[in-house]
Order: C-alpha cells, then sequence, then structure tokens
C-alpha cells in the first residue's frame, strides 16, 4: 500500500522489525523528529496488525513514513521510546486501543482509565467499546515515586476549578522547591478514531474540525488535505487564501486570550482586561464575516463554505492595521513592566537542548530554540507566496513563551493583511467524486497544518469500499506536554499555573 502527501515529499517504506528499527536510529542520527505513532486492524486486509510511524526531517522539507505489518498473530513491535522520548506516551496509547505493545515499553494503562476491561481493545473490528458506557470505576494508578528527606507530595486534579480540562498532576517537592511533576492525561479520550469509521470521507470533517475547539481550522484542513490528497483534488487559489486567512485568525484568537491570561497569572490585570478586549473584537468580526464566531465548518472537502463580499474583506483588513497598533502599545507597557518581567524570566525554563532532545514543536519548540515552522515551507500554498518570518527566542521561558507569541501575533495581522490584498477571484470550493477508492490515488493519504500550538497530523485511509478504515489525528501536545515536566523542575508549586498556563496545552485533541 502507498501513501501520499500532498503538502511535501513523502519517504514512504514498509519495513519488517528489524529494518523499522534500524531506520528509527537512522531518523534519530540525522535530527529527524517523531511525528506522530499509531496502529491499526488491518487484519480483514493483510491479517496482521499495522504500526505506522511517521517522521519529518531535520529541515522540515520531507516526511517519513515507516509501516510494520507485525507476522500474524504477533503482537509486539521494537519500541521508538528509547530514540524518541516522545513515542513512549504514543506507544501506551496504541497499547490501550489496539492491544499491541512496544518491546520494553511502560506498561501503565494511559487512555484506558477503566472505562474498558484490561483485554478489551476499541480499535479491534470486534470491539464494541469505542465508546465505553457508564461511569469509569476507580483505579490506582503507579505514580513513581521519589523518596529522599523532607520530600513529599501534591497531588492535583484531575477536577480542577471552573472550566479546566481534566488532567492530575503529581508533585514531588521539598518545601515548596519541585523536584519531579510526572502527568496523568487521557481523561477526555472519546473514542473519536471509531467514530469516523462510522463517517463517509467526505463527511469525517466535520468531527475533525471538533477534536479540539481552539484548532478547529487547523484540524479541518489537515483533514481535508489528507482527502483531497486521495481524490487527486485541488482547492482553488480563492479558496486556499480563505483557508489561510481563517487559520491566521485562529491563531490571532488563541495568541491574544493567552497573552492575557499569562499576565494575569502573573498579577497583571489590566493585561488581561486589554487583550480580552482585542480577542472579543477579532471574534465579533469572525461573526459578520465568516458567520460564526468560531468558524467550525468554513473549511470543507475542496474549499472553504465561506466568501465573505469584498466589503467584509475590507474591515478584516482595516481590523489588522487596528490590531498592528494595538498590539505594539500594549508590547511596550509590559515590556517596561519590570515588576511583570522579574516574574516571567527564568520561571519555567526548558533549554534549548533539553527541547531538542525531547522533539518539542510548534510554538513551544520555538521559544526554546527549534525553528520550524511549516508556513516557512515553499509547498504549504498559499504562504510558499507570503515570505512567513520565523520567530524564535532562544530562553525557554515563561517569557520567552509570551513574547513569542507577541511576535507571533504581529506577524499573522501581517499575513492577514497581505492575504486580503491578494485575495484571488474565482470558485472557492472544487468539486470531490461522491465516493474516494483506490482506484483514484493511493489509499493512505496525510494532512499535515501548521496550527497555532504546532504541526497538526491527519493519516486518513480509506477502503476499497471508499469507507474510512482508519483516521488518526494527532495534536503537537503529545510533543509538548512532558516539557511541562522539564519546565516546572526547580521551581516552586505556585508556579505551576503561570507555566502551565505558558504552554497551554491541548487536553480534548490530545486525548482522542
Amino acid at each position: 500500500m502507498s501513501a501520499v502527501c500532498s503538502m511535501m515529499p513523502l519517504d514512504h517504506r514498509e519495513l519488517d522489525a528489524l529494518a523499522w528499527d534500524g531506520w528509527a536510529r537512522e531518523q534519530r542520527d540525522q535530527g529527524a523528529r517523531l511525528l506522530s505513532l499509531w496502529g491499526e486492524d488491518a487484519r480483514a486486509e493483510r491479517s496482521c496488525f499495522t504500526v505506522y510511524a511517521c517522521w519529518m526531517d531535520a529541515t522540515g522539507a520531507t516526511l517519513r513514513l515507516a509501516q510494520h505489518d507485525l507476522p500474524p498473530g504477533a503482537l509486539h513491535y521494537p519500541g521508538l521510546h528509547e530514540c524518541f522520548p516522545v513515542a513512549e506516551r504514543l506507544q501506551r496509547a496504541v497499547r490501550d486501543l489496539l492491544g499491541v505493545q512496544a518491546q520494553g515499553m511502560d506498561t501503565r494503562p494511559w487512555l484506558r482509565h477503566a472505562r474498558w476491561g484490561e483485554r478489551d481493545y476499541p480499535l479491534r473490528r470486534e470491539s464494541s467499546v469505542a465508546v465505553p458506557p457508564g461511569p469509569p470505576q476507580p483505579e490506582a494508578y503507579a505514580f513513581v515515586p521519589v523518596d529522599g528527606d523532607g520530600v513529599h507530595e501534591v497531588a492535583v486534579g484531575p477536577v480542577h476549578a471552573g472550566v479546566i480540562e481534566p488532567g492530575q498532576f503529581r508533585f514531588s517537592v521539598v518545601g515548596e522547591k519541585i523536584l519531579r511533576l510526572e502527568e496523568r492525561l487521557g481523561f477526555t479520550h472519546k473514542g473519536v478514531a471509531r467514530r469516523f469509521e462510522q463517517l463517509a470521507p467526505v463527511e469525517g470533517v466535520r468531527l475533525a474540525a471538533r477534536l479540539s475547539g481552539d484548532s478547529a481550522v487547523a484540524n479541518a484542513w489537515a483533514y481535508c488535505m489528507a482527502l483531497e490528497a486521495l481524490a487527486d483534488a485541488a482547492p482553488p487559489p480563492r479558496a486556499l487564501h480563505l483557508r489561510a486567512l481563517l487559520l491566521e485568525r485562529e491563531r490571532l484568537a488563541n495568541h491574544l486570550g493567552d497573552i492575557g491570561a499569562i499576565v494575569n497569572d502573573a498579577g497583571f490585570g489590566f493585561g488581561l482586561a486589554q487583550f480580552s478586549r482585542l480577542k472579543e473584537d477579532l471574534l465579533r468580526l469572525n461573526a459578520h464575516a465568516f458567520g460564526a464566531r468560531y468558524p467550525f465548518d468554513a473549511v470543507q472537502p475542496g474549499g472553504v463554505s465561506v466568501d465573505p463580499e469584498s466589503a467584509a474583506l475590507a474591515l478584516v483588513q482595516r481590523q489588522t492595521e487596528v490590531l498592528t497598533g494595538e498590539l505594539a502599545r500594549l508590547r511596550e507597557i509590559l515590556d517596561a513592566h519590570e515588576g511583570l518581567q522579574n516574574r516571567l524570566q527564568s520561571t519555567g525554563r526548558v533549554a534549548p537542548e533539553i527541547a531538542r532532545r525531547l522533539g518539542m514543536l510548534g510554538l513551544a519548540g520555538r521559544a526554546s530554540g527549534q525553528s520550524l515552522d511549516l508556513r516557512a515551507n515553499p509547498a504549504f500554498a498559499p504562504y510558499g507566496g507570503l515570505a512567513v518570518r520565523i520567530a524564535v527566542e532562544q530562553a525557554g521561558d515563561v517569557a520567552a513563551r509570551l513574547a513569542l507569541r507577541l511576535r507571533e501575533a504581529q506577524e499573522s495581522l501581517r499575513l492577514c493583511r497581505e492575504l486580503c490584498l491578494g485575495m484571488p477571484a474565482g470558485a472557492v470550493r472544487a468539486e470531490l467524486p461522491e465516493s474516494i477508492a483506490p482506484g483514484l490515488a493511493p489509499g493512505l493519504a496525510l494532512g499535515l497544518v501548521e496550527g497555532w500550538r504546532g504541526p497538526i497530523l491527519i493519516a486518513l485511509r480509506v477502503d476499497a469500499q471508499g469507507r474510512i478504515a482508519r483516521c488518526h489525528a494527532h495534536d503537537p501536545s503529545w510533543q509538548n506536554w512532558p516539557a511541562v515536566e522539564w519546565a516546572v523542575i526547580g521551581d516552586i508549586v505556585p508556579d505551576f499555573p503561570l507555566i502551565n498556563k505558558s504552554f497551554n496545552l491541548s487536553y480534548s485533541g490530545h486525548d482522542g
């Protein structure tokens, strides 16, 4: 089975166990980043379970996809966690969902949370537990203990105050100083992989857009990119420009909200009020120009479902000019506030060498010296003609993550202005064939889009009957949640909310 990706070259290899292990080590030695790892029950077609791993080369120019078909009846494959730390939790998720296990992996459950039996696996074809009924049963989880004089544990979550999503955090501390943090996630697992299989390919975009509400445009675009590659369909230029405009406004909404929340956690309530005001202005114009404050269904297979009139685009362009001035003025205020800067600098630091070893991606990675932004890839239309300027910080602390958001927001405003001024005329949607089948294109395609947190990957496989056989969605929070554990070491427990907010990683998109 061959695979395609319309955004960049894809090196797809089918490997046995020995070659799988060797190729993984080769990727590590070449500085490639592991983007995702997932499994599939392929017993009906190939009499085996299949595991996939996808890397991006060090320059971000090529994807490398390894496919390992386990021997019939086999349930083990070589682990990747020694070469790529992010693989540890991904392997645990694959084991919980499919029942195949990486050799030498951490065997504690990750997604199951006693919602289904130890020998029930939701992604097996015979399983009926994709959406487990009833409340979960209490289950002891073996957090790693830390011993020593004066060491004690502080348990936080999984239920938090307000509207924060569930996550469990176990701190090992001496006094208030944090020696270790261990996370336990997976509480928002919804069974979306099996739900995708119940939908027609053209319907799957609605579910993709709802995987993580703050990344609706990015997830929908990645899904459509994969589907369009299978259908050999190209969205019209106007549709691509509108997708990029929606994506940048999604980035802006999140950055404006996060900047306000970060400075508020540092005791600067004025900043929260001002940035909340700017975000609200942006969302109101979204409702006017695109029909919804959060346009979940704007990106559709073949293009977009919205086509704002020239007057609406003129308002969007005018808003970019207003926001550019407001943002510059507020940045001067933040930079000049010595108390705020003292609170943010050196707090929650992830050094560039640690970020590289952990495989950090996206915004959090760029704040720790990792210069990778898919929008700068010339093959990512329409960004190839916009000369995207990648913002990178080296300090890796809360101050760096805040500064990066401010710089990226300014760049997004510039891109929005360029997209409005250069908006092509013409159609906003290309027709896709009614059925997607291997006769039209290979059966597996990858969609990859730089969301506001980082690269979002959708792997979509359609079977011979034109049905979704497997849809795997990957959020960059998988790469960056482990970095939060590193960031808090040496800081104090009261710093954790500020540090966590400076990352603002997804629970819903991460858990799937």
